[in-house]
């Protein structure tokens, strides 16, 4: 006794998604940069001419809208505690320019000393240290979290190299 297999994702039966639908499926999850969806377009096996065209028309009716995403993922990104320059670096992977990317970071009028000491807190508690040694590694915490080096240093009150800075 032979069993029929139900349609599955490799079923030759199965028609393929256009690009437009794969996209759609993709922005009803979360929204995704323009260049994300091309990525992931291009990965899922569909050409550059029918994905440029899915892109286009989920924007003109705008499902998809890069700077929406931005915001949401500046929003999502400050709440998890994260610096100005990892925000940067992140927005840049997505093809923001540096302009808009400087407008949203102002835009979110966030308090980068505060939120770096919120971050302290929240990893080594409210007691501060003289030790010289754990104030450099909570320095360095606050560097790989994309602080600047100016407000590492109001925060840990510790001397941090400005070559780790780019700017606020």
């Amino acid at each position: 006794m032979t069993m029929k297999r139900p349609p599955g994702r490799n079923d030759p039966a199965k028609p393929k998604r256009s690009a437009y639908d794969k996209a759609l499926g993709l922005l009803a999850r979360r929204e995704h940069s323009r260049r994300e969806l091309e990525t992931k377009l291009h990965q899922g096996g569909y050409e550059g001419a029918e994905t440029s065209a899915a892109i286009e028309r989920l924007g003109e009716q705008q499902y998809q809208d890069d700077d929406r995403f931005a915001e949401a993922l500046l929003r999502s990104r400050i709440a998890q505690g994260h610096g100005p320059m990892r925000l940067r670096v992140e927005l840049k992977k997505h093809g923001l320019t540096d302009a808009r990317i400087r407008e949203l970071l102002e835009a979110a009028e966030v308090d980068w000393d505060a939120s770096a000491a919120s971050q302290l807190r929240r990893r080594y508690g409210s007691v501060g240290t003289a030790d010289p040694a754990e104030r450099s590694r909570r320095a360095q915490f606050l560097l790989r979290r994309g602080f600047a080096a100016a407000t590492v240093r109001n925060v840990t009150h510790t001397d941090v190299d400005d070559a780790a800075d780019g700017s606020d």
